[in-house]
């Protein structure tokens, strides 16, 4: 008598026929979500895509070159079209103004540097979405970020994108073993971004030429202290530039108009030497300057840790990685030693600048491809 063979695994790395397997595509009208949801309903999936309306539509309308703008809403209903599978479009204006905006707002206010787009995949996308999907009896998720999802002895496992050029590993260090149980990347082996256009000129996807986003959603031409003054009004107080030596130096309309490290603009021209922000002390409402040393650090404090290594972060005294802290820096050589399960110091083996409380701290492992996770940065030096 011979035993049945399992059928095999699909692309998606489930045991039956793709026609069997129901995928939710998070579109953002975008040509990665649109290629993704494209190449699966050639694939013959059973495709439905879902486009999150993240904050007034009126508004949306009238804006170009966001995520959520209402541009983009059409263009992913008419992929779907084209692709032939459901689309939904849903209000989440509510959630997302509670989960990213309104913090957002406020640590700008405490003089932090926030990163709203790890929260909104940590909060809203990986999240109530998920769950949408979930309670739509999708077996999984896919999203066109660029990153990858690999098997190992322990479950999966979340691995830098193929292009390190277009790696999103550092907006996505919070998700959960839980949400990587559910979620997919179909982009992330990709070479290039050109190779992503390419697949969408072969579906023939209108969006195949379309320019990437550039902001972030709800803040446009990257003016964040326009946005904070509408959602506190007379949040920009003026105060004191104050030199760390303790020389006031000029005024300021607002600590909310300075980041830590910035150089320019500051309004006070003339002194010998190169000056930078070095700490924006919110309650003195003071913005304290300083020679650039003074932005070199080794020592980052990190809460509110998504760990995914194997072993708990705990079962060891220190963990020798490399991290990223900030989005656009490569992978440098550090130790984390931990303080709880959520909670660690992390030692930089050669000094960063510019360190902001606020940006994520992101774990990569050593000489591989593997993100082990990260938290936050949370307070000064």
């Amino acid at each position: 008598m011979t035993t049945p063979t399992a059928p095999a695994l699909n692309s998606l790395g489930f045991a039956k026929a793709p026609a069997d397997t129901r995928v939710v595509v998070a579109m953002s009208g975008g040509v990665d979500s649109s290629v993704v949801a494209a190449q699966l309903a050639e694939e013959g999936y059973d495709v439905v895509g879902v486009t999150l309306q993240l904050y007034d539509h009126g508004a949306a309308l009238a804006k170009k070159g966001a995520c959520c703008a209402g541009i983009d809403i059409h263009d992913a209903r008419r992929v779907a079209e084209e692709m032939g599978f459901p689309h939904y479009v849903l209000d989440y204006e509510n959630i997302f103004k509670d989960a990213v905006i309104d913090e957002f707002a406020d640590s700008y206010l405490a003089g932090a540097t926030p990163v709203p787009c790890i929260r909104c995949n940590e909060r809203v996308k990986f999240k109530d979405l998920l769950q949408t999907a979930q309670d739509l009896d999708a077996d999984c998720m896919a999203t066109g970020h660029y990153i990858q999802r690999k098997l190992g002895t322990n479950g999966p496992e979340l691995h830098c994108a193929t292009d390190a050029n277009r790696d999103q590993s550092y907006f996505l260090f919070s998700t959960t073993p839980e949400q990587l149980d559910f979620l997919r990347f179909p982009l992330g082996h990709l070479p290039s971004k050109d190779a992503t256009r390419e697949l969408a000129a072969k579906y023939g996807l209108a969006v195949a030429d379309k320019p990437d986003s550039q902001d972030i959603c709800f803040v446009p031409n990257g003016n964040y202290a326009s946005v904070i003054e509408k959602l506190r009004p007379g949040a920009a107080e003026p105060g004191q530039i104050v030199h760390a030596d303790g020389r006031v130096l000029g005024e300021h309309e607002g600590v909310i108009h300075y980041t830590i490290g910035q150089r320019r603009g500051l309004g006070i021209g003339g002194l010998a030497e190169p000056l930078y922000v070095v700490k924006l002390d919110v309650d003195a409402k003071q913005v304290v300057v300083g020679p650039k040393e003074m932005l070199s650090t080794r020592t980052v404090p990190v809460r509110e840790i998504n760990w995914l290594g194997d072993a708990p972060l705990t079962s060891q005294p220190e963990w020798h990685v490399s991290v990223k802290v900030r989005s656009t820096r490569p992978p440098r050589g550090a130790v984390i030693r931990p303080l709880s399960d959520t909670e660690a110091e992390v030692e930089l083996l050669t000094p960063e600048e510019g360190i902001s409380p606020g940006q994520a701290c992101v774990f990569y492992e050593t000489g591989g491809s593997r993100i082990l996770g990260g938290g936050w940065i949370w307070r000064g030096y």
